[in-house]
């Protein structure tokens, strides 16, 4: 694997982790600000991070991100309803398989969608959809080519300086995850 490659896949997963925390800080603000319910446990890891949003990026940035990267801002802003659809129905295909390997694997879903009117099996609801929607524009739009100009001006020493410590709290964290479960059984 060439050194280019390598660095190609730590920023990927800087990537990831920098969209799991912008999840959880969303999942929070929901909680505190809309729910009034407080801060609470997002998920099945002890850390500052929801792993769905990230792995619902690396989707994004894989298959849809594409369409509009580089293009001039008319073409994105003609586009902009292809993508906002697209982010809807990716988010929700992770957010349905998330739902049914978190219930075979620990037991429960982490999320509880039977106050929505519009909803399956309580696991995905067209409220959330459309707001994961406009997520995956603002996304696509704004932070991600904001990330990029940021991350291609790091390189080398200074890249592991953030790649290193991020991927050993978060093995970390999964590790203490494993234990938890086979504790339980």
């Amino acid at each position: 694997m060439t050194r280019q490659k390598i660095t190609e896949i730590k920023k990927y997963f800087i990537f990831f982790m920098l969209y799991s925390f912008i999840g959880w800080l969303y999942e929070e603000f929901l909680e505190v600000f809309i729910y009034g319910r407080g801060i609470t446990d997002r998920g099945i890891l002890m850390g500052p991070y929801c792993p769905i949003y990230g792995v619902g990026s690396l989707l994004f940035l894989s298959t849809v991100y594409f369409i509009i990267k580089n293009k001039p801002l008319n073409k994105k802003i003609i586009l902009l309803p292809v993508i906002f659809l697209l982010c809807a129905l990716i988010a929700t295909a992770v957010e349905l398989i998330a739902s049914y390997l978190c219930e075979a694997v620990i037991g429960y879903i982490p999320w509880n969608y039977t106050m929505y009117k519009y909803s399956f099996q309580a696991r995905i609801a067209l409220s959330t959809s459309l707001r994961f929607g406009l997520g995956g524009v603002l996304f696509l739009y704004i932070i991600q080519p904001l990330l990029e100009k940021f991350f291609n001006d790091i390189k080398g020493k200074a890249l592991n300086i953030i790649f290193y410590p991020i991927t050993v709290i978060f093995a970390a964290d999964c590790i203490l995850l494993v234990v938890r479960l086979l504790l339980k059984i």
